[in-house]
């Protein structure tokens, strides 16, 4: 999915608009947002499954280790690396300047996606090198809810979880009905808790909730006849979330695959934007299709330097931290 993300991000980094993407013409969305939509429900199931098994003190070093280093490393690299490279500045000027500081600052404390840095990608469509951490924020907010809900004991009551995703369901449904045109913001902060929730009630009824793939054609030929209607976005994000854990899950396909040696996810996910935002400053006459090779490939490396370097060694500290379990 994060490989979706680069291949979505292509084409806003050399234009700068996301209505050429891929799928947004048929399905409202970009094919980088239900990328994103999918790793909001396969967290939502793992990371509820997390605090169930192992215990709240065990799901807090875990999340952490998960999501700080990587990031971390990934800021100081954009910044102090690729900035000194790309910036227009001398070098001296540039470390000197105090927006390289604040860029530092403000993505790792508020996950600010549209800080840039000075000089850098000035004549680019987009001017900020750290697109996709906004995300970040919204995976941190979720993390603290099961988090709640798991020390108020809601998720050993599944019917209540159940409502509270149905109240997302309807408030996401009160959106589309009274403002369906409203900001893109109320949507996000609506449509990424509900998937994320019901990948994690999907967990909690994980006995009942058939893993079907037939099922799954007749749900996304029913979306249909609701695009056209209010329920159209909520019924796609309950599908989205059932639909990515069915291929995630299924036995047909599960048994079928090898388990990989790296998970090259998350650092695909945070350096693909900042490199192709750099190979678009290199090469602003290449189109998005041109690009799109060349940006997964050194996405990979950079994700596989960063899986085995940073966050490979970081996930190891978390029996240290808490002592062999």
């Amino acid at each position: 999915m994060a490989l979706a993300v680069v291949v979505s991000h292509t084409y806003s980094v050399t234009d700068g608009r996301v209505e050429q993407e891929p799928w947004f013409q048929t399905t409202g969305f970009t094919l980088g947002e239900h990328a994103v939509n999918g790793f909001f429900a396969i967290s939502g199931f793992l990371v509820t499954m997390s605090f169930l098994r192992r215990g709240w003190r065990d799901y807090l070093v875990a999340r952490l280790l998960r999501i700080a280093p990587g990031l971390i490393a990934a800021t100081l690299v954009v910044a102090l690396v690729l900035g000194v490279a790309m910036t227009t500045l001398d070098w001296r000027a540039y470390l000197a300047d105090p927006r390289l500081w604040r860029f530092i600052w403000s993505t790792l404390t508020s996950f600010k996606s549209a800080a840039a840095l000075p000089g850098v990608f000035g004549s680019n469509p987009f001017q900020f090198p750290m697109g996709t951490v906004w995300t970040l924020k919204y995976e941190t907010l979720c993390y603290l809810g099961v988090l709640v809900a798991g020390l108020a004991g809601l998720l050993l009551r599944p019917r209540l979880a159940l409502a509270a995703v149905m109240a997302l369901v309807l408030a996401v449904v009160a959106r589309e009905a009274l403002a369906p045109h409203g900001a893109k913001s109320v949507e996000t902060a609506l449509r990424l808790p509900l998937i994320f929730a019901a990948g994690g009630l999907i967990y909690l009824y994980r006995e009942k909730v058939p893993l079907s793939l037939p099922l799954l054609a007749v749900a996304l030929v029913l979306l249909v006849p609701l695009s056209f209607t209010p329920l159209y976005k909520a019924a796609l994000y309950l599908v989205t979330a059932w639909g990515v854990l069915v291929l995630s899950l299924a036995p047909s396909l599960t048994g079928r695959l090898a388990e990989p040696t790296a998970d090259l996810s998350y650092g695909v996910y945070l350096y693909g934007w900042p490199i192709q935002q750099a190979l678009h400053a290199l090469m602003p006459a290449m189109p998005a299709t041109a690009l799109l090779v060349p940006s997964l490939l050194l996405s990979l490396v950079v994700a596989g330097l960063s899986w085995f370097l940073v966050e490979k060694p970081a996930l190891g500290l978390k029996r240290r931290l808490l002592g062999a379990r």
